[in-house]
């Protein structure tokens, strides 16, 4: 039962945190600057998430040509930069690094 209970307050807690977000943002007026600096707060963190697993495999740094998830990251982030279509870049860098193993 105490798991429930957990469970059921983390929920709230994520939905009270959220709505008051909402709710403030919604009565106040947001700073320009900071509108356009909430702009990079998603790709941050999704390299804050990716990099690690790219640069450091197996829990050390791995900037040699044998790291394949690094080779099939930048092949990915060239195909980003070049095409700007998110559904290319993703099928690439997973195409490349499912090659890239295969062929180690």
């Amino acid at each position: 039962m105490s798991i429930w209970l957990v469970m059921l307050a983390g929920g709230l807690l994520t939905f009270a945190m959220r709505f008051s977000l909402v709710f403030l943002f919604g009565e106040l007026q947001v700073p320009a600057v900071l509108q356009r600096s909430l702009r990079f707060v998603p790709p941050a963190v999704l390299s804050a998430i990716i990099l690690p697993d790219l640069l450091m495999p197996l829990g050390r740094m791995d900037l040699t040509s044998g790291n394949e998830r690094m080779l099939a990251g930048l092949l990915a982030a060239l195909v980003a930069w070049r095409t700007r279509n998110v559904l290319l870049t993703i099928a690439l860098g997973m195409g490349a690094l499912v090659v890239l193993q295969r062929l180690a």
